[in-house]
């Protein structure tokens, strides 16, 4: 769900030029029509050899008609089928030609494709969208759409199948009267998917699909010029299509307040209110106003219902106010998780006061600029990336779409910084006094079917009519691509360009690892610790996260408001935070408030204050966090699996979420987390690593300030237990059930070794075959072939010690036992008379050689690199040398890494879904002892 402008601008990448959170930002451009009526937009920007392409077709959901729900997102996935001059898996050259940041997506009013690929592979990015665009009727047939509407019906399951999985589908259908053309969700009904016919498929892509309905963004290392050429060359034969119809805004805003009630397999209960207001081309700049406005009500821990709901009167968990912003109208959402135990009305009466005094008072003028510091440097973070789902290609995207501007965004961008709290005050006065949908979501049977829903609002009079996009004068141009030689070769790649590592010290001994990144005013730090929840092992199970979360809850002589407010002030971010093996502490500071903001971050890293009512507070919260865990079925199978893969005694065998368990919780107090701290978070055991606009000569001594004088105390850093784990005996299974569940997850895994194996790197090639890639042996046969599932896989979490290895599918509960058959062939089978082939093999080397430019774009990658380095002992041109290691790779190698790590007949199987409707089935396999679990892992039977 794509949040309110004011919002969404935070992650945006932005032009160069940018030098202070005081200066407008830019993304300079160039748009030029082809004469077929496809528009062309390009950002040019040369910082790293790749070029984002994002396409986007002015059609979605809001497009279809009556018993056609869903027909927009099942219509993007067979786009995904193939062409007819590529008659296989869109993917296959893109995964070879190392694509990142690739995906389609459809939404209300739009349906989109990208990917970002190196510079030298654009013209096979574009020969592929192109193909598709022009080429796709005689490719689609009767067989690809029953697999695609499998697979979009599993991707319905499995939203459906998670806590509070249907609310957004209550929400449209009570915010939009009937005849709104937001009344259904996006995914549509089961009943209209399965009504969908190969004439249904082939009159929508006539209809939408067409050049005049579409605009291509090019982002990245390219020039106008070339654009333009490559353009005309691959798009320009395609046909304008027909004038399309387009919805007009309708807002549909109401005068009394309605309520509604769903239970749900969910843990508390949590309230959601709804307001329609104005769309994103709406007159004036309400929307705007509105997204600042919802920053100060929900928006962070300093907000007004965060302080009043959570910390004053201690009624919610959690509370947010927030937007999702569409073309016709939009949506501002209010989120609240009650409390265990406390009366909804309660809360409700709390929420309406406060919103009653910010109707009446507005936001303060502190308020109103620490939410504009927040939004105009969060807008420079967002410089670097060009592609994906939120960079510089997808903004302007949006605008050109949705009103013909592709720079509109930054006209909202000058209107929010420019916003007075009189503004805000009456924009709020208009859309959020009345008209209100409360839902309430309580714990309780699934209401499982699309009928469980109910109607929702009634149809009203006065939609406006539809309008028809101008017919104008389109020609299309013939082009030299001769297509019937597939798809152009990608003959060269440009060279990775990563900054070499700099290092520094401390008085007290602190070491400091930096790489330089100058592209945008920002520095980041994160303070390393070796910890992680493998130092919970002989304690208290989710003590490390919860002690490094209490940090910036508070310091000696700073509250958790207080903090809060600095960093809204400074523009600054902080985040606390524990994996496996380590915990850090970051900061994301702009060049001109670095000092200040290390002032605050040393405090918050040296001085954790640890007060009672704060531990009390995060408490609550982190009860409820595991209690939702234990709900998510994923989440449940990763508390449960570890502890049985490792044993007793063993530093892994606790849940992988980090968050142990309710009687660790609420067992822990001040003296268990200053243990932590001082055993863990010390001066002896910490690397500062640093990445972004600064030097060593300037980072140390700004370190060195703040942290200099810290020193260690004189006990000993504990020892972990990473003991040699041996593969149990046989195989076991162990079920949880889960009543209802339109779909069962399984997890299967087994003991592998650490990320500093000396054939990591043939480890992580034979998994992206056999289950790490989309045309993986896992992914192609469970979602692909027999689409059971809408994806399925296999995973390795990164780890000193030995890790577990994971093979995974999300099925249709009908298909449960058949597809832990299928995972379990495929396992024997590559182990077996069916080794990866050499061109699998080839596929993944190729595809993570020529990934790197586009995977190192931003500096937050490159500190992550930077992290990995230290962690596993890499030297220092780890990256710079990865292309000649990985090529290096030899398929017998690859193969011997199948075999030293999958062992079938000796997998631990956690199965969460409907027992009445798999046990039998499950148990009919003979995998090996079965055994009944609930969500702690006790045995039941």
């Amino acid at each position: 769900m794509r949040p309110l402008l004011l919002s969404l601008l935070v992650t945006l990448g932005l032009g160069s030029g940018l030098t202070s959170a005081a200066t407008t930002p830019d993304i300079p451009y160039t748009r030029f029509t082809l004469p077929n009526g496809l528009t062309v937009v390009v950002n040019e920007d040369h910082k790293a050899p790749v070029v984002a392409v994002s396409i986007w077709y002015h059609v979605g959901s809001a497009n279809e008609p009556k018993g056609k729900t869903g027909f927009a997102h099942l219509f993007e996935h067979l786009m995904f089928q193939g062409s007819e001059n590529h008659k296989d898996e869109f993917f296959r050259p893109f995964e070879r030609a190392g694509s990142t940041d690739q995906n389609g997506t459809t939404w209300l009013d739009r349906t989109n494709y990208f990917e970002t690929v190196p510079t030298t592979a654009l013209d096979m990015a574009l020969w592929m969208e192109s193909d598709r665009m022009g080429h796709l009727l005689g490719a689609i047939g009767q067989k690809e759409l029953d697999e695609q509407r499998g697979v979009v019906q599993n991707e319905k399951r499995q939203g459906e199948n998670q806590p509070y999985g249907r609310v957004y589908e209550d929400l449209q259908m009570n915010a939009f009267p009937a005849n709104h053309p937001y009344h259904h969700d996006t995914i549509g009904s089961m009943a209209d998917l399965n009504a969908a016919s190969l004439a249904d498929v082939k009159a929508w892509f006539k209809e939408y699909y067409g050049a005049a309905n579409t605009t291509l963004v090019l982002a990245g290392d390219i020039t106008p010029e070339v654009a333009r050429e490559k353009a005309l060359k691959y798009f320009g034969d395609i046909p304008a299509g027909p004038p399309v119809s387009h919805p007009q805004p309708w807002i549909t805003a109401r005068d009394t307040s309605t309520r509604g009630t769903m239970t749900d397999n969910v843990a508390q209960t949590r309230i959601y209110r709804e307001w329609n207001v104005p769309g994103i081309d709406a007159d004036g700049n309400d929307d705007v106003l509105l997204g600042l406005a919802a920053n100060v009500l929900g928006g962070s821990k300093s907000s007004r219902l965060y302080q009043r709901l959570v910390y004053q009167d201690k009624l919610v968990d959690d509370v947010s106010v927030g937007g999702m912003d569409f073309e016709l109208a939009s949506m501002m959402l209010l989120q609240a998780d009650v409390k265990k135990g406390i009366e909804p009305s309660k809360v409700e009466a709390a929420i309406a006061d406060e919103w009653a005094k910010f109707l009446k008072d507005g936001p303060s003028a502190d308020e109103l600029e620490r939410v504009k510091t927040t939004y105009a440097a969060s807008t420079i973070r967002g410089m670097e990336k060009v592609g994906g789902f939120s960079g510089k290609a997808t903004v302007l995207a949006e605008g050109q779409v949705y009103r013909n501007d592709p720079g509109a965004w930054k006209k909202d961008y000058e209107a929010a910084m420019a916003a007075t709290p009189e503004q805000v005050k009456a924009a709020a006065a208009k859309w959020l006094a009345k008209g209100d949908y409360t839902l309430t979501v309580s714990p309780g049977k699934v209401e499982a079917t699309d009928a469980a829903l109910g109607n929702g609002r009634a149809a009203l009079e006065g939609r406006p009519a539809d309008k028809l996009a101008p017919a104008g004068e389109f020609k299309t141009v013939k082009t030299d691509v001769d297509r019937s030689k597939g798809v152009p070769a990608v003959t060269n790649y440009p060279n990775l360009s990563f900054p070499k590592l700099e290092h520094g010290k401390l008085a007290n001994g602190i070491e400091v690892v930096l790489a330089q990144r100058h592209d945008i005013p920002v520095v980041q730090i994160s303070a390393l610790f070796d910890a992680g929840y493998a130092a919970d092992m002989g304690g208290k199970l989710g003590n490390s996260s919860f002690s490094m979360n209490m940090l910036d809850e508070g310091t000696s002589t700073l509250d958790s408001i207080e903090i809060s407010k600095r960093k809204q002030r400074l523009g600054a971010e902080i985040g606390t935070g524990c994996s496996l093996d380590s915990c850090s502490v970051s900061l994301n500071s702009l060049d001109d408030k670095l000092a200040e903001s290390l002032a605050l971050y040393a405090d918050i890293v040296r001085n954790p204050a640890f007060r009672e009512a704060d531990i009390a507070r995060l408490r609550g919260q982190w009860l409820a966090g595991i209690a939702q865990e234990k709900t998510q079925p994923s989440g449940v199978a990763m508390r449960l699996l570890p502890p049985l893969l490792f044993g007793a005694g063993n530093a892994y065998a606790i849940p992988f979420t980090g968050t142990g368990t309710e009687a660790s919780i609420k067992s822990l107090d001040v003296k268990d987390m200053q243990g932590f701290v001082r055993d863990r978070i010390r001066p002896d055991n910490v690397r500062f690593l640093v990445a972004g606009d600064t030097t060593l000569d300037k980072i140390v001594p700004e370190l060195e300030k703040v942290f200099g004088n810290w020193k260690a105390p004189k006990t000993k850093i504990p020892a972990k237990n990473l003991a040699h784990v041996d593969y149990p005996k046989a195989a076991r299974v162990f079920l949880v059930d889960r009543p209802d569940a339109q779909q069962s997850i399984i997890f299967a895994g087994i003991v592998a070794p650490s990320t500093k194996a000396p054939n990591n790197l043939e480890i992580q090639t034979m998994n992206g075959a056999f289950g790490g890639s989309f045309t993986s042996r896992l992914n192609m046969n469970l979602r692909e072939d027999k689409h059971w599932a809408y994806g399925a896989g296999a995973f390795l979490p990164n780890a000193i010690g030995q890790r577990p290895y994971v093979m995974y599918a999300p099925v249709q509960t009908d298909k449960t036992s058949e597809s832990l058959a299928e995972i379990l062939r495929e396992a024997r089978e590559v182990i077996g008379d069916k080794p990866l082939t050499d061109d699998e093999i080839a596929k993944i080397k190729e595809g993570d050689v020529r990934s790197m430019p586009g995977e190192y774009e931003t500096t937050r990658a490159v500190l992550g690199a930077i992290s990995s380095i230290v962690s596993y002992n890499r030297p220092d041109d780890y990256v710079q040398t990865l292309k000649g290691r990985i090529e290096a790779q030899k398929d017998a190698d690859v193969n011997a890494a199948a075999k030293e790590i999958i062992h079938p007949d000796k997998l631990t199987w956690v199965v969460v879904g409907d027992l009445k409707k798999i046990e039998k089935s499950v148990r009919d396999l003979k995998l090996g002892e079965v055994k009944v679990i609930d969500a702690d892992g006790k045995f039941l039977r």
